[in-house]
């Protein structure tokens, strides 16, 4: 059974890092373009957040994250990873990978989800 968990989250104050994991098993994640998308608590206000294709070489941020976050996988530990630099308390919200079709992010579809992890950016 295809199964995400995402680790990593917690309370960090402005201007701090956390690094997200994201296990995929079930299932060799080494073929399919993975992303992070991020909502909020209430369910509300999903937003793409970062993807990276099968082989790691292309990535794409939104661009309220560029250049502070950063993606990459591991495809023999079957994880993905998202490195968060100088955190905003605009970036609080629950972090979800998701697992595309494809090897490319722009023809895949995010079908499969984990259950998130929550990130909390504050004073």
């Amino acid at each position: 059974q295809l199964q995400l968990v995402e680790s990593g989250g917690g309370l960090v104050h402005p201007g701090g890092s956390l690094r997200l994991s994201c296990a995929a098993s079930g299932f060799t994640l080494d073929h399919y373009a993975m992303a992070w998308f991020r909502r909020q608590a209430d369910g509300q206000g999903r937003e793409a957040v970062s993807c990276i294709s099968s082989s790691g070489g292309m990535t794409d941020y939104a661009h309220s994250v560029k250049g502070r976050f950063t993606i990459s996988r591991d495809n023999a530990k079957n994880t993905v990873y998202l490195q968060m630099n100088s955190l905003k308390p605009e970036d609080t919200a629950i972090y979800v990978c998701a697992a595309g079709d494809a090897s490319d992010c722009r023809t895949a579809d995010f079908g499969s989800w984990g259950q998130g992890t929550q990130v909390t950016v504050s004073s």
